[in-house]
């Protein structure tokens, strides 16, 4: 496995993959936060085109990936991930809206549990979801952070560098 770390306007990011996609991209503060496994090789290269479109992001210039990403998960976590990724930029869906796209419209905890699980922070946009009530409810990286991801994409903020 390959990794990389580098410095976001949301704290220390640490992305992994094997060269051909990403597998992760972790929050290193917080309960996000991994360890390097053993085998696990340092490199910047294979992740220049992720660092690139975070920058974009964090810039205001860029609302999707367009990166090959290979997320391990249950089917159950697939299917929300999957879901997930169709939320567009800007706009937020509760966990029970999550559950009803997927075709299980009692899950929404179970939605709650595979979004925590997600491998791949800001890219698979779980911190687009809320509560019912629209509050904002947990989120590895710390509800500090979502509420910057989402004032960031509604244009209320700007992570451009000073």
């Amino acid at each position: 496995m390959l990794y990389t770390t580098f410095d976001s306007p949301i704290g220390e990011l640490m992305a992994v993959g094997d060269g051909r996609a990403f597998h992760g991209l972790h929050m290193q503060e917080g309960r996000t936060a991994i360890k390097v496994g053993g085998g696990w090789k340092a490199v910047d290269e294979p992740f220049a085109e992720l660092r690139s479109q975070l920058a974009e992001y964090f810039a205001g210039r860029r609302r999707s990936f367009d990166l090959s990403l290979q997320m391990r998960g249950n089917p159950f976590d697939q299917r929300v991930w999957r879901a997930l990724q169709e939320v567009p930029y800007g706009e937020t869906v509760s966990y029970g809206e999550i559950a009803r796209r997927i075709g299980e419209p009692f899950a929404s905890r179970a939605v709650g549990v595979a979004n925590a699980r997600n491998p791949i922070a800001v890219v698979v946009p779980c911190h687009r979801v809320i509560g019912a009530d629209g509050s904002l409810t947990g989120y590895g990286g710390g509800l500090e952070r979502k509420r910057l991801l989402l004032d960031l994409e509604a244009g209320v903020l700007s992570l451009q560098p000073a």
